[in-house]
């Protein structure tokens, strides 16, 4: 993601408000000495292993081909030891490939430089060896982040945003495509769907990027393609809204079309809108909200179904004041009811030990207490960590703690 870790721009967020509360859900709050033992119903027990900025994989740039093959299936292989059943691998980290795409460059995050190619093919490779070891692989692509600098014309001289620079907006220091034109918006479905007719991936997934989160003092200069397609919306946010809604429909059409049975999710901030906000909302006070801030409303895209599964990144502690794990997973609970999309609760494996964060994620049952709170909720069909390096190196043992507690037995991801 060419950027600060994803997860990051939650914190970020946040920065600006109160720590630690005190309030929270009691019960959620007591330690779990005794859980009870896991059912092996179908549940999603997955991971991100993210490739933006070699944060998870490869360790590196420039590595050779048999030890970034190496590195990719010792990640599969922790995955299997700790009884997890999906990894959601970054395959378009910023409008570049992880395949041999016909329509981008390969990803400079391989070799060290855009558009070379690696020796090998990472997404077929990690799709058949996660087959083979029982593990269902779902592609994670990124719309519309381009580069994490603003020039084009440091871009590979083949990469669409350098020949078509006019689809693109300059912001926060980053290269963006232009949601807003509609040839950006068929260009970058076909460049995705491109892996969905490749590969016989389990799942797309999307994560929470779509216009950029905001930067304070700067503003997202789309004024000409607003001119001339945004007539008819009230304002230009409907407007921004209603080019995501478009990519996020006929994406989910054109995946169903391509591979039918392969699963659409997306995983997006964890807060809606707060209820200070919207009487719809949920209790919360964050300083982003999807729907005004990225123009997101994730929520009418589960009441429409035009996704399987919601994983919101719930990345905050039981009773944090701001934005309390145990108010927000009930919350989205009662967005998913009725309608069939499956809800998973993306975690915050990074802050666990992390000495910066909250106290809470100094104690390793802090991630434990969350998947107990959401046996609670019928609606929860399991949990996603970020990411791959923290499952790996378990700083403070949070995570052999959720699999004690939690994952004695295998279990095969819902369907």
């Amino acid at each position: 993601m060419g950027r600060l870790p994803r997860r990051a721009f939650a914190v970020a967020a946040l920065a600006t408000l109160s720590g630690l509360g005190t309030a929270g859900d009691a019960a959620a709050v007591q330690d779990a000495a005794a859980p009870r033992r896991q059912a092996a119903r179908p549940a999603m027990r997955g991971m991100w292993l993210a490739t933006a900025s070699n944060r998870d994989w490869p360790s590196r740039t420039g590595l050779a081909p048999a030890r970034q093959r190496a590195e990719l299936l010792g990640h599969l292989d922790t995955a299997v030891r700790l009884r997890l059943n999906t990894v959601i691998f970054q395959v378009r980290p910023a409008a570049d490939a992880l395949w041999p795409s016909p329509y981008e460059p390969w990803s400079r995050y391989l070799t060290g430089v855009q558009g070379r190619d690696p020796g090998w093919d990472p997404l077929g490779t990690a799709v058949r060896e996660a087959h083979a070891r029982g593990l269902e692989l779902h592609a994670w692509f990124n719309p519309y982040r381009v580069s994490g600098q603003p020039d084009p014309r440091r871009l590979a001289a083949s990469h669409p945003a350098r020949l078509h620079p006019d689809w693109t907006v300059r912001y926060g220091g980053k290269l963006y495509y232009n949601p807003g034109l509609p040839p950006v918006r068929t260009f970058v479905r076909a460049a995705m769907l491109d892996a969905v007719r490749r590969y016989p991936v389990d799942g797309v997934h999307w994560d929470d990027y779509f216009y950029p989160y905001p930067v304070r003092g700067e503003r997202f200069d789309d004024d000409k393609a607003y001119a001339e397609h945004g007539a008819g919306f009230r304002d230009r946010a409907s407007w921004r809204r209603h080019n995501i809604d478009l990519l996020v429909r006929e994406m989910a059409e054109g995946v169903r079309k391509v591979r039918p049975g392969v699963r659409f999710g997306i995983s997006p901030f964890g807060v809606w809108r707060n209820a200070s906000t919207d009487p719809l909302g949920s209790p919360t006070r964050a300083g982003v909200e999807t729907y005004d801030d990225l123009y997101a409303d994730t929520r009418k895209w589960v009441a429409r179904r035009w996704i399987d599964y919601i994983c919101p990144q719930l990345y905050w502690n039981i009773g944090f004041a701001a934005a309390d794990y145990a108010q927000l997973l009930p919350w989205w609970a009662r967005v998913v009811r009725g309608t069939g999309v499956q809800l998973y609760a993306g975690e915050a494996l990074y802050k666990a030990g992390d000495p910066a964060q909250p106290a809470a994620w100094q104690d390793p049952a802090e991630l434990s207490r969350h998947l107990t709170l959401a046996r609670r909720h019928a609606e929860v069909r399991g949990h996603v960590f970020f990411s791959a390096s923290e499952v790996g190196a378990d700083r403070i043992g949070a995570m052999a703690r959720v699999v004690a507690d939690h994952y004695r037995q295998p279990a095969k991801p819902p369907r």
